[in-house]
């Protein structure tokens, strides 16, 4: 069912190219699905249609804010829509991504991509037989910090890696463990940022709740090269924390998500004297700081996400990407529920697949 919001047919109605608009629309509007709504309604060449979710008094709530369309059945939406953004729980990924993509409709849909690797691999097949582009929303590929640690560490030899993504309690995502919910993202960005295979991994968890879900957990794992990576995610630290330190040969890259900021830690040797010898100070070490984009990833995920629905192009974050990225959040999530070791020296497809 679809309720008409009188206040508006959509906040962006006119295109800026000559081109209709594309229609975008938001499949469930909590916490993720409101700022997915409070952005498209701000993008150029973009009509925000309307949102949908089973909460009606939310969904009429954000429809009102926005100005746009409210439906309590998102099959409707779909008929409306070119493409969509989709920020239901977990459990509900498959189904409704799924729905999309056979509909015809262009989906970004928030991490993790499905709640079993089989699902995953069943939203992008479908991604491919009907020729719309799928985008999983790995936003910290977006953050200004990560695409400028990615730039620096193209010059430096990589020892090892420590990633930091702690946040207190919160009902939000508590259908998944920390692993789906926080440690995915720095999965995905060790993948994006590491050049060989996994050959080893262990891991260890607790549980603080009474979900049933891992809500600490810390992982190592091993490089083909011999890089190593340590990470370590928290649903019950009474602090948020995002970060990760890049230990090179020849340097200590340190990126915090949170702030914006990129420093650089090199060793020196430089001792300042007078001209008789006489030492005045010795400078042990040099900081360098790098400064980054303001832009807030969000609305650089959904500009790239839109720009791919406009040119065919294939997202940096597709299908496949994410799908790696859950292969391993899932092996790492068994790992530390069993407490193993697990090793192998067989190539990375088959390392995330087995």
């Amino acid at each position: 069912m679809s309720y008409q919001n009188e206040l508006s047919q959509g906040a962006n109605s006119f295109s800026h190219n000559g081109k209709p608009p594309l229609r975008v629309g938001v499949i469930g509007v909590g916490n993720m699905g409101q700022h997915h709504t409070r952005v498209l309604g701000l993008l150029k060449d973009v009509e925000l249609y309307g949102v949908a979710d089973v909460n009606v008094t939310r969904g009429l709530d954000i429809a009102s804010k926005y100005r746009v369309r409210f439906f309590e059945d998102y099959h409707d939406l779909l008929a409306c829509v070119d493409a969509v953004c989709i920020a239901v729980p977990t459990k509900l990924h498959h189904e409704v991504g799924l729905a999309s993509l056979q509909a015809g409709v262009h989906v970004l849909i928030e991490k993790p991509i499905a709640a079993s690797i089989e699902e995953a691999e069943s939203l992008v097949n479908a991604a491919a037989e009907n020729h719309c582009i799928l985008q999983v929303g790995h936003i910290e590929r977006f953050n200004p910090a990560f695409q400028e640690l990615s730039n620096v560490l193209k010059g430096e030899e990589l020892l090892a890696l420590e990633a930091h993504r702690m946040s207190p309690y919160s009902q939000r995502a508590s259908d998944v463990s920390v692993v789906l919910d926080l440690m995915i993202h720095d999965l995905d960005l060790l993948l994006e940022l590491t050049a060989t295979s996994v050959v080893k991994l262990t891991a260890s968890g607790t549980k603080a709740n009474h979900s049933g879900n891992l809500d600490y957990v810390t992982a190592t794992l091993g490089f083909a090269d011999g890089a190593i990576a340590t990470l370590t995610a928290s649903k019950v630290t009474h602090r948020k924390i995002r970060n990760i330190s890049a230990h090179c040969k020849n340097a200590l890259i340190e990126a915090d998500f949170l702030d914006n900021e990129i420093l650089i830690h090199r060793q020196t040797t430089a001792d300042y004297t007078t001209n008789y010898g006489q030492v005045l100070y010795r400078q042990d070490g040099l900081i360098e700081k790098v400064y980054t984009s303001k832009i807030e990833p969000l609305h650089a995920e959904l500009e790239h996400f839109l720009s791919c629905v406009r040119g065919g192009n294939k997202p940096s974050v597709g299908g496949e990407q994410a799908l790696k990225a859950l292969r391993l959040a899932s092996l790492v999530e068994q790992i530390a529920l069993d407490g193993k070791v697990w090793e192998t020296s067989i190539q990375e497809g088959a390392i995330i697949a087995s």
